[in-house]
């Protein structure tokens, strides 16, 4: 395992915009799950070698000082850039460590992976509920294993990761899924959005937060293309006529997707929008201002 120099761990968050993380956290810089999408992998992030997972140096000691140092506590996201669950942290623990000091001083957590991993920690994250927000979100796009292993080689299957969102809900731990990016030509029919929701309500997932597109930027779209070449020769043509240079890349068939997505979700009882998701995981919380005592 590769180390590079940190000097912090936890910077400002969104809010609500993003789940409502007041803080993001980043242990790990890099990510080998080899997703073809990757939006982490742009050239604005300025991340070297993007394949190359490596541990922020004295990442946990750097934790515990800075949430030491907080007068107020709050929401602590993690997964956005780089998956706290990868195939290192198996023997590495730096996440699991992370959630201890979590719980002991009293934050909440929302964490994004697409590993099944994630149900290791069920019984942290079960600790941490018992006096703060959490919000377990597993990324999946494809109902299919097979097209989720070529999309997404290097991670668990999307079987295994309503296998463990199954585990984490029986717990009783808040459960949803970030339904993004949802790929243009690929994932974006009815059968492969309805399968996802519906397998989510009987794992007992709580909300699913779509996109239908993917954005591509400099770098990220390059690599994106000669993927396309390799599993679906010719599609790389037709995002080039369709899309041109756009960052956004929308479905042709959002709007008819979105449509039948929120009908779906409201005749099963599961969150979808932002605000509604936020505002769910977080109740009964209160105020989260830190004692002195």
């Amino acid at each position: 395992m590769q180390t590079v120099s940190a000097k912090t761990i936890l910077q400002k968050g969104g809010g609500s915009d993003w789940f409502g993380c007041d803080y993001n956290m980043n242990l790990y810089r890099g990510c080998c799950h080899g997703c073809i999408y990757c939006d982490s992998r742009s050239e604005c992030y300025h991340v070297e070698d993007f394949d190359t997972v490596r541990v922020k140096e004295n990442c946990i000691e750097l934790l515990r000082d800075e949430l030491r140092r907080k007068v107020r506590s709050g929401v602590i996201g993690t997964g956005a850039m780089s998956d706290p669950y990868n195939p290192f942290e198996r023997e590495e623990c730096i996440t699991q460590k992370a959630l201890m000091l979590i719980d002991a001083y009293n934050f909440g957590a929302v964490m994004i992976t697409k590993s099944a991993l994630i149900a290791r920690d069920g019984d942290i994250y079960a600790d941490i509920a018992a006096h703060s927000p959490v919000l377990c979100l597993m990324t999946i796009t494809a109902a299919d294993d097979k097209l989720c292993g070529m999309i997404e080689p290097n991670v668990s299957r999307t079987s295994e990761r309503f296998e463990a969102l199954a585990k984490l809900s029986e717990r009783g731990i808040f459960t949803g899924i970030t339904m993004t990016p949802v790929l243009p030509f690929i994932e974006d029919n009815e059968d492969n959005i309805l399968h996802i929701v519906r397998t989510a309500k009987e794992c007992g997932v709580r909300a699913v937060y779509p996109m239908f597109g993917v954005t591509l930027r400099t770098n990220q779209r390059e690599y994106f293309y000669d993927r396309l070449d390799e599993l679906f020769p010719g599609l790389s043509d037709r995002y080039r006529t369709y899309y041109g240079e756009r960052y956004g890349c929308t479905s042709p068939d959002a709007k008819k997707l979105y449509q039948r997505f929120s009908e779906e979700c409201e005749k099963l009882g599961i969150l979808y929008k932002m605000r509604d998701i936020v505002s769910s995981y977080k109740m009964g919380y209160g105020d989260m201002q830190l004692s002195f005592f």
